[in-house]
C-alpha cells in the first residue's frame, strides 16, 4: 500500500476512533443485528476502495454502491443502534443526546478536487429509517462562510466531533470537521448544526461573535468558521472539555505571504471559541503564558493530517515562526 493511501486510512481510523461516541445497541434484536452484520460485511470493500483505489472511476464507482448498500442497510429496523464499526473509513458521530448520527466521508477526484459525501439519521420511536441526505456544494459557492444552509446545500467536511449545547430551550450542536481541500492546503470546520419545526438540518446561524478581536471585525457575519494551512502541517482544532472551549492553532504564513493559505502553520499560541448566550465567544489567546512544545493536552492532537509527519522538523519550523512574529 503507497504512503498516500496510509495516511488516508490512518487519518480516519484516527479520528473515528476520537469522535466515536457509541449508543447501546440493547433494542436491535438477534435476527436484526445478525442482518446488519452481513450487511456491513459487504459494505466493507466498497468503504475501502473509496478511499484506497487507485483509479478515480473505481473510486466513484464503489462510492455510489456504498450509498445503495448503506441504504438498504439502514432500512433494517431499529439500525439506529448498530454502530458500523467495521467501515473504518467512513466517520459514524452519534450526537450526545443520542437524537441523530451523522454519517460523513470523502472521494477523492484528483490531486485537486475532493467531494464530501455525507447523511443524517434521526432516531426514531419505532425503530424505522429517517434518513436525511446531504449533498456538498462546497465547489459551487464562493462565500462558504456567511451563508445558512440546508441539507441539499451543505459545506461538507469530514466530521469528527459533536458538541452539543442548549439556548433557550434548544439544542444547538456544534460540528468539527476535516477537509482535504485541495493539493496544497487543508481546511477544519467549525459548523452549527441545528433543526427546524420539521426536523429539518439547518447548518450555520448567528452563533459567534468577535465582539473582543477588533482584528477579526469583518467576521461578526460569520455563520460558520474554518482555518486553512499548510498540506504537511499538523494542527489542532477540538473541544477541550476541561476548559470548555474549542480550541485551535494559530496559524501564520511560513513565508511572510499572508494571501497565501497553504504557506499557514502553527506558531505556538491558541486561539479559541467559548460559549456565552448562546453564541460561540472568540477568544483571541487561550493560554497567557508561552506553552511550550509538548505542554498542551495531548488528546488535542487528534489526528495528522498528511500521515507520517516528521514532528521534530514541525517544531523546529514552529520555533522560526515564533522567533519570526517576534
Amino acid at each position: 500500500m503507497s504512503i498516500s493511501r496510509k495516511s488516508n486510512c490512518l487519518f480516519l481510523l484516527i479520528m473515528l476512533i476520537t469522535g466515536f461516541s457509541s449508543v447501546s445497541a440493547q433494542q436491535l434484536s438477534a435476527d436484526e443485528k445478525g442482518s446488519l452484520i452481513n450487511r456491513q460485511d459487504s459494505l466493507v470493500r466498497y468503504a475501502d476502495d473509496i478511499v484506497n483505489a487507485r483509479e478515480a472511476n473505481q473510486r466513484f464507482r464503489s462510492d455510489s454502491s456504498f450509498i445503495r448498500m448503506l441504504v438498504r442497510a439502514l432500512k433494517t429496523p431499529n439500525s439506529f443502534y448498530f454502530p458500523f464499526d467495521s467501515l473504518q473509513t467512513i466517520s459514524k458521530l452519534y450526537a450526545p443526546d443520542s437524537s441523530f448520527r451523522i454519517f460523513t466521508w470523502q472521494v477523492k477526484k484528483d490531486e485537486f478536487v475532493y467531494l464530501q459525501r455525507g447523511a443524517i439519521q434521526k432516531r426514531t420511536q419505532n425503530g424505522s429509517l429517517k434518513l436525511i441526505p446531504l449533498h456538498d456544494v462546497s465547489m459551487f459557492t464562493s462565500r462558504p462562510l456567511d451563508s445558512i444552509r440546508t441539507a441539499d446545500s451543505w459545506i461538507g467536511a469530514i466530521y469528527y466531533r459533536i458538541i452539543e449545547k442548549s439556548f433557550q430551550g434548544k439544542n444547538i450542536y456544534t460540528l468539527l470537521g476535516f477537509d482535504s481541500y485541495n493539493i496544497s492546503s487543508n481546511k477544519k470546520w467549525m459548523e452549527v448544526l441545528t433543526f427546524d419545526e420539521n426536523g429539518q438540518p439547518v447548518f450555520g446561524g448567528p452563533y459567534f461573535s468577535f465582539k473582543d478581536d477588533s482584528a477579526k471585525a469583518a467576521k461578526k457575519r460569520t455563520v460558520r468558521f474554518n482555518i486553512e494551512y499548510k498540506k504537511e502541517a499538523s494542527t489542532t482544532f477540538n473541544y477541550d472539555s476541561s476548559l470548555d472551549m474549542i480550541v485551535y492553532d494559530h496559524l501564520i504564513s511560513e513565508s511572510n505571504e499572508p494571501v497565501r493559505k497553504d504557506s499557514y502553520v502553527p506558531d505556538g499560541d491558541y486561539e479559541g471559541f467559548k460559549w456565552q448566550n448562546g453564541q460561540w465567544l472568540h477568544v483571541v489567546k487561550v493560554f497567557t503564558t508561552a506553552l511550550k512544545d509538548g505542554q498542551y493536552p495531548q488528546d488535542l492532537k487528534i489526528l495528522n493530517d498528511a500521515g507520517g509527519i516528521d514532528e521534530n522538523k514541525l517544531k523546529e519550523q514552529s520555533e522560526k515562526n515564533r522567533k519570526r512574529k517576534k
